[in-house]
């Protein structure tokens, strides 16, 4: 039996245009997240969908919310969809790092993360850990998921045998509130659609 889960990074935050790390920091959606919240939740509405799923962070829960009210469901949390600690780079851009910092990352994200960060690998175990539970609490469901950008494009890797160290470029770009349609089933998952537009 195969559940359907639509994995969405969170609207836009007040980082976003500066490319922040946000990481385990609790920024705001700006005025555009918001917009792209509901538009979110115009789609959730036609997507048949079961359940709602977010980490805990606020701006993903704000992100899931009116998609949550617009279907009549609550928001549930799972901590393993939270977004990676990035360590001396929470709050700053790669070009404020100092600049053995940014090569080290750039070269390699996983073996050079930032220094005082989570390892990469435990946080792409820990986010599949959570999908497979999300997908194990609603077999045969469609499920609308509201994580994180860097975590998401881990676990995808994750969960296609992609290495990891290649989320950056297998992956480059998960655009605010586009979904991702993943099937989860026991062949292993399937990624059916990346970015998809919303209406």
């Amino acid at each position: 039996m195969s559940t359907t889960l639509f994995l969405v990074r969170h609207g836009e935050t007040v980082w976003h245009a500066e490319n922040r790390y946000a990481g385990v920091s609790d920024v705001a959606l700006t005025e555009r997240g918001h917009h792209q919240a509901a538009r979110l939740a115009a789609w959730a509405q036609k997507a048949e969908l079961d359940a709602v799923w977010a980490s805990p962070l606020s701006r993903a829960r704000a992100t899931a919310a009116p998609a949550a009210q617009a279907l009549g469901l609550p928001v549930e949390v799972d901590p393993g969809l939270a977004e990676l600690d990035f360590g001396s780079a929470e709050g700053r851009t790669l070009a404020e790092l100092p600049p053995g910092q940014a090569a080290a990352f750039r070269a390699d994200p996983v073996g050079g993360a930032f220094p005082g960060a989570e390892d990469p690998r435990a946080a792409a175990a820990r986010g599949s850990a959570a999908l497979r539970r999300i997908a194990d609490r609603h077999p045969g469901g469609r499920v609308l998921v509201v994580a994180h950008n860097t975590l998401l494009r881990l676990v995808l890797c994750d969960l296609l045998g992609i290495p990891l160290a290649r989320y950056r470029t297998a992956f480059p770009l998960l655009r605010n509130c586009s979904p991702a349609e993943l099937v989860m089933n026991e062949a292993g998952p399937g990624l059916v659609a990346l970015n998809a537009p919303l209406p």
